[in-house]
């Protein structure tokens, strides 16, 4: 869309508006603008000072018809909420998630085998990936022993604190 096409906001002549109505009214309109966008919104953040404004979508469409999970809702700036999907965690499986906001990487290097794959055998304390924060890498390690069912962030991926990084089936559960 090009920005000519935007329909123009109505000027009110006399004061401005106070600084908080302001701000909960950008706060308003970027909240229903991304509803009514299409996606998965994966992030939204509203700020006050200086103004700024982050969307993010999931990098992923879901099918039709493929489970979401239950909706949940998330403080993501001052005043707003969202809601999101949270995926369904099924029941034979442990979810290993982002102990800290970062970039998320399969391996050591640009060139190096990724930790895991899905299929591969884990022991307790085996690293499964690295999330960069501030220029530190931080190994995710296995907490149990397990088979890697779904690896679901992707190298050099951004993530956020607790979001699930991958599934694993423990030793003795039901394949």
């Amino acid at each position: 869309m090009h920005p000519s096409e935007f329909a123009s906001r109505p000027t009110s002549i006399g004061a401005p508006l106070p600084a908080d109505d302001t701000t909960r009214s950008l706060s308003d309109e970027v909240v229903e603008l991304a509803r009514s966008l299409p996606g998965d919104l994966r992030r939204l953040t509203v700020r006050s000072g200086d103004s700024a404004i982050e969307v993010e979508w999931a990098a992923e469409e879901r099918p039709a018809g493929e489970p979401g999970g239950a909706l949940r809702s998330t403080p993501v700036g001052r005043d707003v909420l969202v809601e999101t999907a949270e995926p369904a965690v099924p029941d034979d499986v442990v979810a290993v998630p982002a102990p800290l906001v970062g970039t998320f990487y399969v391996a050591s290097s640009p060139d190096a085998d990724p930790f895991v794959r899905v299929g591969d055998t884990v022991e307790p304390g085996q690293t499964l990936g690295i999330v960069e924060a501030m220029k530190l890498m931080n190994p995710i390690v296995a907490d149990e022993a397990g088979v890697v069912t779904e690896v679901l962030a992707g190298d050099a991926e951004s993530v956020e604190y607790g979001q699930v990084l991958m599934y694993l089936r423990p030793t003795g559960a039901a394949q």
